[in-house]
Order: C-alpha cells, then structure tokens, then sequence
C-alpha cells in the first residue's frame, strides 16, 4: 500500500499520504522520530517502486474520497523514511499534477546538497525543510544523520534551494527538551532561517511515541521563548504545534483493518480515535484485538496515553 488517510494535519489540512519508501530506510535516525529507529541509513538514491504503480494507487484512493463527498487538501510525500531517497520522486510528483491536488514533501533537506533532489522538489507545491540543528554535536544528538553527510553541506544545500525554490517552502524544527532548546542554539537555528526566509517557520514537540524512551516535550515556556528568539532575529512567521490529534478530519472506508495498517504504517493513531472511527464504521470491535494478536499493530504509551503503529518488523518476515 503506497497511500494513506487522509489524515488531518496541522499544517494541510486534509493531508492524503504517499508512502514512497519502505520502512524505514532513512538517511537519519531521530531520537523522536514516531516510526521508530532506522534500520537502513541510506544516502544514495535508489528507485524503490514504479512511479506508475504509486500514481495509479494514489488516483484510485482520490477517486473513493471523492464518491464520499470530499476531497484531499493536498497529497503529501510523508513516508516511512527520507522521501527524496526516492530517485523518481520527480516523476511522481508529475504524475500526480494530472489530478489537480495541491502536492507537498516533507523532507529532513539532508539530501539537498544534490542538484537532482533540488530539480525534484522543485515540483512540488508545497516543501517543508527541517532545521533541528545547526552545530554538529546537537545535529548528532537529535538526528543521528548517516556518517557520509555533512552538515554544513547540508545547511548550504537548504540555503541554495530557497533561492531558486518558486513554490510554499517553510521550515519545521522539532524542539526536544535538554537537546535543542537551548537559546544560544535557538538563535544560531534563527539566523540559518533568516537565509532561507521561508513563508513559515513551524515549532513542534513530539507529541507520538518517540524512537527512544528518554524523549520529552519542550516546555510552554522555552516554546514561548523560541519563538520569540526566531522571529525577532528572523522577522519570519512563527507557529507552534502542540496539539495532539482529536476524532476529526481522518477518512476510514468500510474496510476499517486495512485503513488502520496503511495509516499507523506512518502515523501511530491514539486508542480513542481508532475505537471512534469503529463505531463510526459499525465495524467488529475486536479488529484492534485481532491486529495485536495478528502482531501487525503495536501498542504503545506515550504521556499516559496508548498509541498503536504498524509493526514494520513483522512485514520483512
């Protein structure tokens, strides 16, 4: 299954997943990252699937939400590792302008450094680069980046693609308490996006099971302070994102388990809202029991509240 949700995102609306790389291979391995650690760092590129096969999934899946009286805000390259470790991600992104969506990537721009990446987001209407770090050892205590990359090639690589970029690009940086929100840090992260001068500079926390146990939110009080800190220095608009998911805005068909793994695939869903969306579909209440037992869903608890992902492992046996 290449696609997935929609599912509701802070930042697109109605967000309709594409899974363009298999689990999970990444040229990063972030300490907070939902879908796990990286078992496969990669930095070169390689095609993974048909771009014919991805767009033909993707334009099926629009055609069911339409039936249903909607449609996707945009389709976004959210998969399960780095989307532009995908050498035809140019190709797909062509392919699916024929559907009249708006299209979006988000990547960790570690791969930017590269004039063919550069050319394929270039496609893409809406881009979101992620600056957690701009000194080598909080970049390695965060992202844990392949050991072939380098930073300061990547930092420039993000610079040089704002310049020629024409679509929405705005940058995204995770705030980990203890790791990267430090003010001194914040301010050198500041200045790296007064380079870039993107439409939008988001904050987030993680608010899904992270990769590692020993990884909290920032506080109210240093998010208040990054904030201020990044727009006084950059004069870029500053939005926070803290909220966890709430019942609205996630498009389950009939087929509620298959839902459930293509979208906990990349998106671990909390208990309240997979047990909503049940009853929403009158479906077997025990579907969830029946996906543990089956050991294709994983439970977990994060901030006393209990998460369940797609068991990635379980699909390479």
């Amino acid at each position: 299954m290449f696609v997935y949700g929609p599912v509701p995102s802070r930042r697109l609306g109605q967000s309709l997943g594409v899974n363009n790389i298999p689990p999970k291979v990444c040229s990063y391995s972030c300490v907070y990252c939902q879908i796990g650690r990286t078992k496969n760092m990669k930095i070169y590129r390689k095609e993974f699937y048909k771009p014919e096969d991805i767009y033909s999934e993707v334009k099926t899946k629009v055609n069911q939400i339409k039936e249903n009286g909607k449609q996707p805000d945009y389709i976004s390259f959210v998969p399960d590792g780095e989307p532009t470790l995908d050498k035809n991600l140019g190709i797909e992104l062509d392919l699916i302008k024929n559907l009249n969506i708006k299209t979006a990537v988000i990547t960790n721009a570690s791969l930017l450094w590269m004039d063919e990446v550069k050319e394929d987001l270039s496609k893409s209407d809406w881009v979101s680069v992620k600056i957690d770090a701009v000194s080598d050892d909080v970049w390695h205590r965060i992202d844990r980046p392949h050991g072939g990359l380098s930073l300061q090639k990547v930092l420039k690589g993000v610079i040089d693609f704002s310049k020629s970029y024409k679509g929405n690009l705005v940058t995204e940086t995770m705030l980990v308490s203890g790791l990267n929100d430090d003010p001194r840090h914040i301010e050198g992260i500041a200045e790296q996006i007064l380079k870039i001068n993107p439409r939008k500079s988001y904050i987030l926390v993680p608010t899904r099971p992270p990769a590692e146990s020993n990884i909290y939110r920032a506080t109210s009080e240093s998010l208040i302070k990054t904030a201020s800190i990044i727009n006084s220095i950059s004069s870029v608009n500053v939005e926070c994102i803290t909220e966890d998911d709430t019942e609205q805005g996630f498009f389950f068909t009939d087929n509620v388990a298959e839902d459930l793994l293509s979208i906990t695939s990349v998106h671990p869903i909390r208990e309240e809202i997979i047990r909503h969306y049940i009853k929403v579909k009158k479906a077997d209440s025990s579907i969830l029991k029946e996906l543990i037992d089956q050991n294709k869903i994983i439970e977990y608890t994060y901030e006393g509240k209990r998460f369940y992902k797609r068991n990635l492992d379980a699909l390479k046996q």
